[in-house]
């Protein structure tokens, strides 16, 4: 069914501009895959634009380098697998409309006291425990035929900039990465 909106939606998503966001998502992805291999515990999220992407977390700027240039590579080998991941924000936007459909038609008919409302909880739990259940390989399905790109095409890495940025309402700083991109 999701390939088939992906089908349906092809002249939309393949407008150079989203088709340049989907291919710098799916790098994104797999730059993440690769990091995610080689430091222990990481902890990063990314979010990507028309001209590449950022990466927010604490990795040196060496191994972010060699694994955007090792994950485009890669994807241009065919690995398009390593565009899509388990933690992208695809996944959460899923879950959350999907359990507030299940929220919508659970609380379908419900009278005005609170104790009508009170006695759908059981079914409200259990249809947001479905909802989420299916969420997690439509949000994967999702990313494979919309929200990202696994073939880079003619996609390359012009610059990578690191910046710290402090945390608002902390002493703390973050570790951001500019991954800058043209072509695609």
């Amino acid at each position: 069914m999701i390939e088939s909106l992906g089908t349906l939606l092809t002249p939309i998503i393949n407008l150079r501009p989203i088709r340049r966001v989907r291919r710098n998502h799916g790098l994104e992805h797999a730059t993440i895959h690769l990091l995610s291999r080689k430091i222990q515990n990481l902890s990063m999220a990314g979010r990507s634009v028309v001209d590449g992407f950022f990466l927010y977390g604490n990795a040196d700027t060496e191994q972010v380098e060699s694994a955007v240039n090792e994950a485009l590579k890669r994807m241009q080998g065919g690995e398009h697998h390593l565009a899509v991941h388990p933690n992208c924000g695809t996944g959460l936007v899923t879950a959350g409309f999907l359990t507030s459909m299940a929220t919508l038609v659970g609380t379908a008919g419900v009278g005005e006291q609170w104790q009508q409302k009170l006695s759908r909880l059981p079914s409200l739990i259990l249809l947001s425990i479905m909802a989420i259940i299916i969420a997690q390989p439509t949000g994967l399905s999702l990313q494979r035929y919309i929200t990202t790109l696994g073939d880079p095409g003619d996609l390359e890495i012009v610059e990578i900039v690191r910046r710290e940025v402090k945390v608002p309402f902390s002493s703390d700083t973050l570790t951001v990465h500019r991954v800058w991109t043209r072509r695609g």
